[in-house]
């Protein structure tokens, strides 16, 4: 009979048979997934098995959710160039027509308080704002010829600096124009160098639809004086400007 020390002894150990032990490594994991309900999402939870074959998979799911359809951004529609007259309520009117909206906003001046000839609609749904697009972008309102598409994607932290600071960098003066049809490619340098010929530049900005870099197509310059104000519309009202012919009249 084998004694205890004989059984545990060094050769016994090197010599006895042994399996490499087989586990799976399969853990529980919780993830998150948004639904839709009722224009919110909410997060609902379903358990799955990680494995190495599943890994990649938590990738993929990751990106379907980070470019959700369903988000704000895909529902907001920009509407441009549309008559100073319309107000929230009657572009609410126009636009619900096409399908359910959420929420209509004219964007106004905040020194003026006039129109700024722009507005934005959240639409319900996607296909609402598709629908949008398709069946009021290039029509007439009150006689102007609207833009309407889907907002741009929000802006990269650096790019949302530059354009907060141009922004803030704005002399306001009530001896100001409006320069309207400008081409994408005007920046508020190109701008404000176009009207320093003719006077007495104080300042220049090219409006950008907010949240994004994407000029709206208009700006504004603002002088020190009136006689300089007319001196910018007799001078460049209905001239060509990077390819465009803009208009300019008093803001």
């Amino acid at each position: 009979m084998a004694t205890i020390s004989s059984i545990f002894s060094p050769p016994n150990l090197l010599h006895q048979s042994t399996k490499p032990i087989k586990t799976s490594p399969k853990l529980p994991l919780q993830i998150l997934k948004p639904t839709q309900f009722q224009g919110y999402h909410k997060l609902t939870s379903s358990y799955l098995t990680l494995t190495p074959r599943h890994s990649q998979r938590l990738f993929a799911v990751a990106e379907e959710v980070a470019a959700d359809p369903a988000s704000k951004a895909a529902r907001r529609v920009y509407i441009g160039n549309i008559p100073r007259t319309v107000d929230n309520a009657e572009l609410t009117k126009i636009v619900e027509e096409h399908g359910a909206v959420e929420k209509a906003e004219v964007m106004y001046d905040k020194y003026s308080g006039r129109s700024r000839r722009f507005a934005f609609a959240t639409m319900t749904t996607v296909e609402d704002a598709n629908a949008v697009v398709e069946k009021l972008n290039g029509t007439e309102i009150g006689g102007r010829e609207v833009k309407v598409n889907i907002t741009e994607k929000p802006l990269l932290q650096a790019d949302s600096s530059l354009v907060q600071a141009e922004e803030s960098q704005f002399i306001d003066s009530p001896h100001k124009v409006y320069v309207g049809n400008l081409a994408k490619e005007v920046t508020t340098d190109t701008l404000k160098t176009l009207f320093s010929d003719k006077g007495k530049v104080l300042s220049a900005k090219v409006s950008r639809v907010p949240g994004t870099s994407k000029s709206s197509g208009f700006g504004f310059v603002s002088f020190s004086s009136e006689e300089d104000v007319e001196a910018a519309i007799s001078s460049f009202n209905n001239t060509l400007f990077e390819g465009q012919r803009i208009r300019v009249n008093k803001a």
